[in-house]
């Protein structure tokens, strides 16, 4: 049993796509003989359309290329070559940083929300992720089937009856609230004088996708676009196939044999049992034997404590000393002295003399994208959150910092978002996540890794996140400003204050100067009026989201 849909293409579409992507039928493919910016282009809009990256292709950016040249392209020229001075220069050097050099733009297609989280666990690879507050989930695919993914155990089992028919409800639930909830938002939020048709609908569809995305199972597939090296790939592999959860370690076999088509050589140690194998072998090991002693060492631990219930973001790690220390690091490339000296130096400064050194070091940011430079690593803090998963989907992405998160279930309850008890559609809305909670709960003893699945994305799941200051400055501007969702915005909002009141480090909290305590009606609204006069100042069509054509350069 397959669990993808395959896309189909006229004769004369096909014969375009094969000069540019690695294959025609599979979820997963590469992108080849396109320049950079097209690549990126097609990328970031891949992630606000319902679209597949090669239908994407076909119907907006096609028509801006000259493809007249491209009749003899073929891909695989030259790779054997390459192969040979590859294996030459690492044989003789063992230089494998090598691989860093060469890199792939992937597509990554019909991706469970389980799944997306493991292909995003890479810091050194870059990634742009379907959107649910863009893209709604009552369309099916070209199969028929709702767009949430059919393991092929589950549906094998004696559930699997079960499995299909409760996902389809949960997703029928969607699609009727879905109009349901914009028609009351378009009352709720009357249009203001000066906003267009267009970014007024935008903004309110925006909104009501938001209010409901809380109702989509984690099973609900969504489409990646990766840009890594072929290091980054290696890693990224290794760690897929020695997954627990059966869906990655199939996938990372359809990523290896479209990374093959393009990079063979950066990727040949993936599957060699004394190098790959052997990794993931260790990788799996590990963490069963952990997780083994874990289990004996606290048997009760299936339970939750009542006091941890309630928190939702708690700093449990900081550095009391944090702010001198930054100061230290401040002061420590204009010195000749050694570190520790440094640092003595700082604590004897009195208190105007901190507040000027901060100060000229953050100088004065005109945008939250001017941020300090690497004084603010020198602290730490570590926040246990609890929010619902739509939330730790976004916040996860954050990856140069540290994230663990514990298993996805329904045992920490759900976030009910007020505008669906205002819009009176609570009731509906809660029965469907006890369906939800339901099918979970029939599927975890047979299938544990698989029963998250049925998890709805209101669903609330533990997760931990460490990061230093300049990282924290970047997460808590950007995603508590007004166009985020609600939910991250709250999280932000949170870890900005601890950092302040318990933590102790108000002056670095200070620097944080684009946290956003604020609140939002229509939180997409400021973003499409911003966007809507940048393509009037460009001369694009204003409809561009809906009527995209491109308008990049011919080639």
């Amino acid at each position: 049993m397959v669990p993808y849909v395959a896309e189909s293409f006229t004769d004369e579409e096909a014969e375009v796509l094969r000069r540019y992507v690695t294959n025609l039928d599979a979820p997963v493919f590469a992108l080849v003989n396109l320049p950079e910016v097209v690549k990126g282009a097609l990328f970031a809009r891949y992630s606000r359309s319902p679209k597949s990256l090669r239908r994407l292709f076909l119907d907006e950016f096609v028509g801006e290329l000259d493809i007249s040249g491209d009749d003899g392209i073929d891909a695989t020229v030259g790779v054997r070559r390459a192969e040979e001075l590859y294996e030459r220069v690492f044989l003789e050097y063992g230089d494998d940083s090598v691989a860093q050099l060469g890199g792939v733009h992937l597509a990554c297609e019909q991706a469970s929300n389980l799944l997306t989280k493991v292909l995003e666990w890479g810091r050194l690879m870059a990634y742009l992720e379907q959107s649910t507050r863009y893209i709604a989930y009552d369309v099916r695919l070209g199969s028929g089937h709702f767009r949430y993914y059919r393991d092929p155990d589950v549906l094998g089992s004696a559930l699997g009856a079960r499995y299909v028919g409760d996902m389809d409800r949960m997703f029928d639930t969607y699609a009727e609230l879905l109009p349901t909830m914009q028609a009351w938002l378009g009352r709720r939020f009357p249009q203001q004088p000066g906003d267009s048709d267009f970014i007024y609908r935008q903004s309110i569809r925006a909104k009501a996708l938001d209010a409901l995305r809380g109702l989509l199972p984690a099973a609900s597939l969504s489409n990646v676009g990766i840009y890594g090296t072929g290091q980054s790939y290696e890693m990224l592999l290794l760690r897929m196939r020695s997954h627990p959860l059966p869906e990655a370690r199939r996938y990372a076999e359809l990523m290896l044999g479209e990374l093959r088509k393009v990079i063979p050589s950066f990727l040949q140690r993936v599957d060699r049992p004394e190098r790959g194998g052997v990794w993931s072998e260790y990788l799996a090991a590990t963490r069963e034997d952990t997780g083994a002693v874990v289990a004996r060492l606290w048997p009760d631990d299936g339970g939750m404590l009542e006091e941890e219930a309630g928190a939702d973001v708690t700093l449990v790690d900081w550095d009391p000393d944090g702010e001198v220390k930054v100061l230290a690091a401040v002061c420590y490339p204009h010195s000749t002295r050694s570190d520790a000296e440094v640092l003595r130096r700082v604590e004897a400064l009195g208190a105007e003399d901190r507040v000027a050194l901060l100060r000229a070091y953050v100088g004065d940011r005109s945008n939250r994208r001017h941020r300090p430079g690497r004084a603010f690593e020198r602290t730490d803090y570590r926040f246990d959150i609890v929010s619902d998963y739509g939330a730790f989907r976004d916040l996860q992405r954050h990856r140069m910092l540290t994230v663990e998160w514990q298993r996805l279930g329904p045992a920490l309850g759900f976030d009910t978002p007020d505008l669906v008890e205002e819009a009176g559609l609570a009731s509906v809305f809660t029965a469907s996540l006890a369906s939800s909670a339901a099918l979970f709960d029939a599927m975890v003893s047979t299938f544990p890794e698989q029963a998250s699945y049925a998890v709805a994305l209101a669903f609330r799941i533990r997760y931990v996140m460490q990061m230093n200051a300049r990282e924290a400055m970047h997460l808590v501007e950007l995603r508590s400003g007004q166009q985020g969702h609600p939910t991250y915005r709250r999280v932000a909002q949170e870890m900005h204050r601890l950092v302040a009141e318990v933590a102790g480090h108000w002056a670095l909290a200070e620097a944080m100067s684009f946290v956003d305590h604020g609140g939002a009606d229509l939180e997409r609204l400021d973003a499409e009026r911003r966007a809507e006069e940048r393509r009037a100042a460009a001369g694009s069509d204003p409809s561009f989201p809906d009527n995209y054509l491109g308008k990049l350069p011919r080639l």
